[in-house]
């Protein structure tokens, strides 16, 4: 199989190919790694490919056989390193497989290597000093979004079809943005991150994927959902597969709209313009939208204060507990500026204070719930702005405490936290680019606790209306062979 074939094809197709024999899971896999060594150099996107464990019967999923990257956090595979982007853990091998990782052999991808991302996926870019900066495939001058970047550049450049990212403040559909993918974060309690966390960042975090099509995110996060023992939250199990969502019709939705995001961050005028290009979209399909006033349930000072406060602590006992394992010391000789900012503030953080973040987490996800109320989607752009240029939230980092920093990203990605906050699911699609530079846009949608269904019925559709995944990024302008 050719490279310029491999591309062409989703992670769905991909399989059905090998389960009419069309193509061999090896053939497949060559064509990956070949995809892999081609643009690797241009956007440093996979920090390591290794030999495939084993290939599944062509046919037995409906991802069989499908070359696959993990992102290099938040997952573990038995014999393979975990460095987690960080100086600190350089070297680091992983003992045993995740719950996930376990699902994800079972699901019959072939796991081929691992995916860049910021220290200890303490960014919305993706600019380690570990392996260095993650560029964007649309723009190698710009980035990728953060933390699953190397995730997103990967899938965007065509490396493979769809990927492991996860996601805490926006950490999937940030570089979903970036890169013109599609990227779906779960209910809280969709994907299990055991055994060795019981939640993630006190329950804002969670596990899935990015991906060039709707139809293999659905299929990606069908294989993956489910509770497994001693998991902490239950999402309840959808009536029928996400993957038959896709094709079904979402019916007339009533779509709120907030152009401008909590804090006083002024959406960019070609993300607004790519907002107003959605909404007639939405209601040349036959949606009923209208804009609207969300409540966070708190204010943005002190959302992002309990934020600052639950995310440090994190950071300190996960760098106090990594460190101690490892025997190394937690300086700037293994930890970036902000990494040890985090550290610093977060050992700060008192008990009281601890509760009473998490206290403002229950308030923001009464309040949104209450919007779910009345409507059925709430329509943001993922991002207010487009890619930076590389280096842009680094400047000045030195001089940033814990909050300064969660202020910083915060500050640029403002419109994605709450629902990681609330614990509901939310995606970025890439329903349009900028006119004037072709960089991708991302719009993201979020809707009600569980239901994840409603939006890959959505997702589905506007796919349908609007194609994005014909479009080839600028690291391939010399051609496919």
């Amino acid at each position: 199989m050719r490279v310029s074939e491999y591309v062409r094809h989703d992670a769905v197709g991909l399989a059905e190919l090998m389960a009419r024999g069309e193509v061999s899971p090896a053939e497949v896999e060559a064509a990956a790694r070949e995809a892999i060594r081609t643009v690797n150099p241009a956007i440093d996107a996979v920090v390591e490919t290794w030999p495939a464990d084993d290939r599944p019967a062509p046919g037995s999923t409906p991802l069989a056989g499908v070359p696959f990257l993990i992102k290099d956090f938040g997952i573990s595979m038995a014999g393979r390193r975990t460095e987690m982007g960080s100086r600190l853990t350089a070297g680091h091998v992983a003992r045993s497989d995740s719950f996930l990782m376990r699902r994800l052999r079972r699901a019959g991808l072939v796991t081929v290597g691992r995916t860049a991302t910021p220290e200890l996926a303490y960014s919305i870019t993706t600019e380690p000093v570990l392996y260095g900066p993650t560029r964007n495939p649309w723009d190698p001058e710009r980035g990728a979004g953060g933390s699953s970047g190397g995730a997103g550049a990967a899938v965007a450049a065509g490396a493979v079809p769809v990927a492991h990212a996860t996601d805490a403040a926006g950490s999937l559909r940030i570089p979903a943005a970036c890169n013109g993918l599609f990227g779906l974060k779960p209910t809280r309690g969709r994907v299990s991150l055991g055994p060795a966390l019981d939640e993630g960042f006190n329950g804002l975090a969670v596990q899935g994927g990015v991906s060039r099509s709707v139809r293999d995110s659905a299929a990606l996060l069908d294989l993956i959902r489910g509770p497994e023992p001693g998991d902490p939250y239950f999402a309840e199990q959808p009536s029928r597969p996400y993957a038959q969502e896709v094709t079904r019709p979402p019916g007339p939705l009533r779509i709120g709209v907030l152009p401008q995001a909590w804090g006083g961050r002024r959406t960019t005028a070609p993300v607004a313009g790519a907002l107003d290009r959605t909404v007639r979209l939405l209601e040349s399909l036959g949606h009923r939208t209208e804009e609207v006033t969300v409540a966070l349930g708190v204010g943005w000072e002190e959302f992002v204060l309990a934020n600052a406060r639950l995310s440090t602590a994190n950071v300190a006992a996960s760098v106090d507990s990594l460190a101690a394992a490892l025997g190394r010391p937690v300086d700037s000789s293994t930890l970036e500026p902000p990494t040890l900012a985090a550290h610093r503030y977060g050992r700060r953080v008192s008990g009281p204070e601890f509760v009473t973040a998490l206290t403002v987490r229950n308030r923001v996800a009464r309040g949104l719930a209450r919007y779910f109320d009345t409507h059925d989607l709430l329509l943001t752009p993922t991002l207010p702005e487009l890619p930076p240029l590389l280096g842009t939230y680094g400047e000045g980092a030195e001089a940033l405490d814990g909050l300064g920093w969660i202020e910083r990203l915060n500050d640029h990605s403002p419109f994605t936290m709450a629902f990681n906050v609330a614990g509901t699911p939310a995606m970025s699609v890439p329903v349009t680019a900028d006119t004037g530079t072709g960089l991708p846009i991302g719009m993201q949608f979020a809707a009600g606790y569980g239901r994840e269904d409603l939006l890959f019925r959505l997702a589905g559709q506007l796919e349908g209306a609007q194609p994005w995944s014909g479009r080839t990024p600028g690291v391939w302008a010399g051609g496919r062979s």
